[in-house]
């Protein structure tokens, strides 16, 4: 395969910040213009159920100004599904949600929920938005996302940058190969395969390099960064580690 990987940079924790003092800064959609400056390709944005980051009125206003496309990130619930068929975004992902973990933890389980997802994501398709659904490399989930008519899958990354991050090795390269293996997979059955949660410069290269993967969403470790470095350096150098990568 061939093409240029797609970087989404998501900006769920300027917004973060923001609400740490209940301010009107750092602003959400400055970041989103910075991020397209420095090579994003679209931006991510997770409306959680309780808010804690990103607000309606960022929505409302990235769908304003954005001249990327816009990934918003949602879970399956009646609410959710409301906003996205009133905005319309480019795509829309689902993910797994619950009130008390700090961010998202794993993919969301498909298979046990395949008649249920299979009616909420149909209006959405209808609505000329892409669907994503964010999963663990897990062949029965891939399988089951593909049976409800997802035309996109995210895999998630997490596992395999936490074992980086503590050392363990070995269960680090069973995961990149495990990653590896469901990416061949997912493209196999006709779904455009994506992957995120957790990359970061030490670890995104293995998985940027995975041709069957056509964008990463990364966002949390850049925001962090920026503290340092900027957000235009520091997208900027991620862009180029991924297209080293996949060079």
């Amino acid at each position: 395969m061939s093409g240029k990987l797609r970087l989404g940079v998501n900006i769920d924790h300027v917004a973060t910040v923001r609400n740490a003092r209940g301010s009107a800064y750092p602003d959400p959609l400055r970041a989103a213009k910075i991020a397209e400056e420095a090579g994003a390709d679209g931006i991510t944005a997770h409306l959680r159920e309780d808010r804690r980051h990103i607000s309606d009125a960022d929505i409302e206003g990235l769908m304003e100004v954005l001249t990327l496309p816009l990934n918003f990130e949602m879970a399956a619930t009646e609410e959710m599904q409301k906003i996205a068929l009133r905005h319309r975004p480019h795509a829309v992902c689902i993910v797994p949600e619950k009130r008390e973990e700090r961010t998202t933890e794993g993919g969301l389980e498909v298979a046990r929920e395949e008649n249920k997802l299979a009616h909420f994501i149909a209006p959405l398709r209808e609505a000329g938005c892409r669907v994503s659904i964010f999963i663990a490399a897990d062949r029965r989930q891939i399988e089951a996302a593909n049976r409800i008519g997802a035309q996109v899958i995210e895999l998630h990354t997490g596992a395999y940058c936490d074992y980086h991050a503590e050392g363990r090795f070995e269960e680090r390269d069973a995961e990149l190969a495990r990653l590896t293996e469901m990416a061949a997979f997912g493209h196999s059955l006709g779904l455009e395969v994506h992957a995120g949660h957790g990359l970061t410069y030490e670890t995104v290269s293995p998985v940027a390099a995975l041709s069957e993967v056509m964008e990463l969403n990364i966002g949390h470790f850049l925001i962090g960064e920026a503290i340092f470095r900027g957000l235009d350096p520091a997208i900027r150098e991620m862009r180029r580690l991924m297209d080293e990568a996949r060079g």
